[in-house]
């Protein structure tokens, strides 16, 4: 009975980690996890300090900036959140994201301040944190090809046109 589950087991495909298959190497993905913790140290600072005004658009862009700090901090240092009982779960929702998905809402998430009250220090605290979602969208963009590969991929396609061609002249002559 085993043998008969053993195909349908190894057929079916895995559900892998997002770590696994994102092509990021290690010191990259912990380059954007510092980027990530020191946009929200920034975000929060520059946050609280905007909110030391009276215009009320200020005070709502420092209120948005500590919100952004701490979904930085959630998603991307969940230790720094352990009296929060749902933080290591948002952070594993977070890890299963794509790439290019955390740089749309990381850098969609620091752009709302600055478009709210743009001041220089909306601007500097959300610029760490609009430049971890610039991180995680180079990544998406994959790996750059060698020069190998890719003259192999123009050789294959000078060949192809080729054929392509001489099928053609064939044709005609006959």
């Amino acid at each position: 009975m085993s043998s008969q589950e053993d195909p349908f087991q190894q057929a079916a495909p895995v559900p892998a980690a997002s770590s696994a298959d994102d092509g990021m190497t290690w010191w990259y993905k912990w380059l954007c996890r510092i980027a990530g913790v020191v946009g929200g140290v920034s975000c929060a600072l520059a946050g609280l300090w905007n909110c030391v005004t009276v215009n009320p658009l200020n005070i709502a862009a420092g209120v948005w900036m500590m919100l952004n700090a701490f979904i930085l901090f959630l998603c991307e240092a969940p230790f720094c959140c352990q009296f929060i009982e749902f933080a290591n779960a948002v952070s594993a929702r977070a890890d299963k994201l794509r790439p290019w998905q955390k740089a749309a809402f990381y850098c969609g998430m620091a752009v709302f301040p600055v478009i709210l009250s743009l001041t220089l220090t909306t601007f500097l605290g959300n610029a760490i944190a609009f430049a971890t979602g610039v991180l995680y969208g180079l990544s998406a963009l994959g790996k750059k090809g060698d020069a190998i590969s890719y003259a192999r991929i123009q050789q294959q396609q000078k060949q192809t046109d080729e054929e392509k061609l001489t099928g053609t002249l064939e044709g005609e002559a006959l």
